[in-house]
């Protein structure tokens, strides 16, 4: 098989660039968003309580996904860095390394997550009317986790090539593929039963496998860029200690993000369901408003990377200014479009008028930090793609650990459920400065040493 001739972004027009291999990205990221979304509308349907109980999942669902992303990104920002200058068989075997750690580190959460339900979301603020639904999601919710794993891992080695348009095709079918089963299972339409909030998670697993069968043939036929011959035990080890490098601080920046969360989750919880339905009705739409930054940032870390490789540091510079200030003018249309349509879009979701109020409340406050909050996905995005990775997992440290949590607990005895949301805006608003700012220095420092 002849080898893939890969897309090299050192040479051409930085912005055409960007915009080429941000779209593909940005539709795979809204067929993502859209299975999410559409889960909570029909899991919506079924009442407050279920809604509740996937707003309780939610933060442990984005921990196991940032898990899995943290292994993605560190292997996005190995290939990406050597997929120009090194072998391509030498970089098979790293694609390959990659997919065994990442199997590897899910099958023990797994295993751990299947046996502590109950106490993880008891912690959480979980009630008892409310915990059986927890429990049917995630039960199978779990045992489709491998399915998430493997395409997220397989997705981010085919990027790196500079191919991000079947990642973004295999995504958006993922999400249509949901979308279809959600109703199909949910209410047991036709000869399918009638699962309730189960079926909403079996469709998740089902959609999520068929992305797994067709990212495991584009890297055999297609890439050729995966292989049985792994090497010697060793060599793995090392392969893993550079991709680890990246992976670990990555996770942990992702990860930090679901923990603090589920922190504000059981601060909004002492509000009542209501509150608690509307905070993940808002995380929901917030992931949809923020899809087209966090695809542009997935696009950093290849620019970056291979520009990195070639010390190309100019086009680096140019590409992190275009991207910021794009992200403060799709934060301003965006938190516009949730002023003047915020009751409308949280209706979509539930009939209920204290959760549309609610919901309300979160777009006006911390909707208006979103142009800032895109900085910091940016930023860390592409400390990343320089292989300076620990940056990015500080500035998320002090984003949600230093600020928004303590920030968020002092807010609610002191304003109620208003301060916790400016908890967030005030947390977006400083960390979206300082990390671009850090940032920029970094890059100055390796261009001159």
């Amino acid at each position: 098989m002849s080898k893939k001739i890969n897309k090299n972004l050192t040479e051409g027009n930085i912005g055409k660039q960007l915009f080429n291999l941000t779209w593909p990205m940005t539709l795979g990221m809204l067929g993502m968003v859209i299975f999410t979304i559409i889960d909570t509308y029909f899991i919506g349907l079924l009442g407050v309580q279920q809604l509740a109980a996937i707003s309780f999942a939610f933060p442990v669902i984005m921990f196991l996904n940032g898990l899995s992303m943290g292994v993605g990104i560190g292997t996005s920002s190995l290939i990406s860095r050597n997929i120009i200058t090194a072998d391509r068989e030498k970089v098979k075997v790293m694609a390959s390394r990659a997919i065994l750690l990442g199997i590897t580190i899910v099958i023990f959460f797994v295993i751990v997550g299947l046996n502590t339900i109950e106490p993880i979301f008891k912690a959480l603020g979980a009630g008892p009317e409310i915990m059986p639904y927890i429990v049917d999601y995630m039960t199978i919710w779990f045992l489709g986790v491998p399915f998430v794993t493997i395409p997220m891992i397989g997705n981010n080695i085919v990027r790196a090539t500079g191919d991000t348009r079947l990642p973004g095709l295999l995504m958006i079918t993922s999400g249509v593929v949901n979308g279809i089963l959600d109703p199909l299972l949910i209410f047991g339409y036709g000869p399918f039963p009638k699962m309730g909030i189960e079926g909403a998670a079996l469709a998740t697993v089902i959609s999520r496998s068929i992305s797994l069968i067709f990212i495991l043939i584009v890297l055999i036929k297609r890439e050729n860029l995966l292989t049985f011959h792994l090497g010697e035990f060793k060599d793995i080890k090392a392969t893993w200690k550079a991709l680890i490098y990246v992976a670990i601080p990555a996770s942990i920046s992702l990860l930090i993000t679901p923990i603090s969360i589920g922190f504000i989750t059981k601060i909004i919880s002492s509000y009542g369901k209501e509150a608690v339905a509307a905070f993940g009705v808002a995380s929901r739409v917030e992931m949809f408003a923020l899809m087209v930054i966090m695809s542009l940032g997935s696009v950093l870390i290849i620019f970056v990377g291979q520009n990195i490789s070639k010390h190309k540091f100019q086009r680096i510079f140019t590409s992190l200014n275009y991207a910021m200030i794009f992200s403060l003018i799709w934060g301003g249309v965006v938190f516009g479009l949730l002023v003047l349509f915020g009751s409308s879009i949280a209706s979509v979701f539930t009939d209920n008028v204290e959760v549309i109020e609610i919901t309300e409340k979160y777009f006006y406050i911390i909707g208006a930090s979103y142009g800032l909050q895109g900085v910091v996905i940016l930023s860390t995005s592409s400390y990343n793609g320089i292989n300076k990775p620990y940056p990015s997992a500080v500035f998320s440290l002090i984003r949600m650990v230093v600020l928004y949590a303590p920030l968020a607990w002092v807010g609610a005895k002191m304003f109620g459920i208003n301060g916790v949301f400016w908890a967030g805006f005030i947390a977006n608003i400083i960390v979206g400065i300082i990390s671009y700012y850090h940032l920029n220095l970094t890059v100055k420092k390796i261009s001159v040493s």
